[in-house]
């Protein structure tokens, strides 16, 4: 199979979705590689480290994708790669269509088969593809709501984890999954007072039993959300419905009731957020005032350390990246479940329920098509 790696164009996106490595193993493989001019240059990867390892250089993006039969990516395709894509040509990214509709029907038109890595769930219900992701952003959203609550920053000027006869400061996060963990987990490290809230009962208990002692668990509910952002001097969103649009857990009226100067960071932005005044960010702007409260949403947190994402991105792709490159995305989504639940649409057909419901459009079960 021809497989591409085209460079990321969206805004201050810095990862690449094949490291030199990748496309070594490709290559003995008896596959093609093409890697657009630069590609790796954001995450620390030369040109010449590519050709090294038998990929081929192309100059431009337009030449990646006009030959590639599997493009493999990183964020969503933008307009103008969605004009250069096949009908029958494979993607393989990041696309959280359920919190974009124009992109949703940009793919369907394009008759392209979209394998979506956040949707790809195993057996045990875990999100193998989002996971390192999460965990970075997870981790990142504590760091970068540390550095907002700075008064050079626009924040209220509180050292998150305190001194010695000065109170820390109180975080909350809002969903217990592998991003509320990671935050959690951060700030309680800084020395922070924590708060999580998850809707999960048996979750709470593992976490309750896992995590310090400065961290609480409280179940989530419109009156613990409401007691526990009123205090916050920072908020974490960090709630996930795989493939849907995330809930609005917190309203404009909560936002009202935070202090001057608090910080909010939403980390489900990229999936419409949680918390109902937030919009997407970029990381040469990442932050608004509503209220007076600080808003963090930058929709590629972890693009900013580009090099240890795509490590961590690249470690859990490729396994899958090899398999559908190897098989052909037919066979290899009978064969492997993960890469079944990945497909959300094939020829203009939706085929992810969560996406369809989302736009109110025609779903199309999976085993109807394959």
């Amino acid at each position: 199979m021809i497989i591409g790696v085209p460079k990321e164009i969206k805004k201050d996106e810095y990862r690449v979705a094949l490291r030199p490595v990748g496309a070594e193993i490709l290559k003995k493989k008896g596959h093609k590689v093409l890697v657009e001019k630069g590609a790796g240059i954001g995450s620390g990867f030369t040109d010449a480290e590519y050709r090294s390892a038998g990929a081929q250089i192309v100059p431009t993006a337009k030449g990646v994708f006009a030959k590639a039969e599997m493009i493999i990516k990183v964020k969503e395709p933008q307009p103008v790669e969605i004009k250069m894509i096949r009908k029958g040509q494979i993607i393989f990214t990041y696309f959280h269509f359920a919190a974009n509709r124009a992109l949703t029907e940009g793919m369907a038109r394009s008759g392209a088969i979209s394998i979506a890595y956040e949707t790809m769930e195993d057996y045990d219900g875990t999100l193998p593809l989002l996971t390192p992701m999460s965990e970075v952003a997870g981790r990142m959203a504590t760091q970068e709501g540390a550095k907002y609550l700075e008064r050079p920053m626009g924040g209220m000027g509180v050292l998150l984890g305190g001194v010695p006869g000065v109170a820390p400061a109180h975080v909350v996060v809002i969903g217990g999954g592998v991003v509320g963990t990671h935050a959690a987990k951060m700030a309680a490290g800084l020395g922070a007072h924590v708060t999580i809230l998850e809707l999960d009962l048996e979750r709470i208990r593992y976490l309750n039993d896992i995590l310090p002692p400065n961290i609480t668990c409280l179940i989530s509910n419109p009156e613990n959300i409401r007691n526990e952002v009123v205090k916050a001097d920072l908020l974490i969103g960090a709630v996930l419905i795989k493939g849907a649009k995330a809930p609005k857990l917190v309203t404009k009226g909560m936002i009202k009731t935070m202090k001057p100067g608090s910080v909010v960071v939403d980390v489900a932005v990229d999936q419409g957020g949680c918390i109902e005044t937030i919009k997407p960010t970029t990381h040469s702007k990442p932050t608004y005032l509503v209220n007076d409260v600080v808003h963090y949403a930058v929709a590629n947190m972890p693009g900013a350390v580009a090099r240890t994402s795509t490590f961590a991105l690249t470690n859990a792709t490729f396994p899958y990246a090899v398999e559908i490159a190897g098989k052909g995305y037919e066979k290899a989504a009978i064969e492997n479940e993960t890469i079944w639940t990945g497909i959300n649409i094939i020829d203009g057909k939706i085929t992810d329920p969560a996406v369809a419901q989302a736009f109110r459009m025609k779903y199309t079960p999976l085993e109807d098509i394959i």
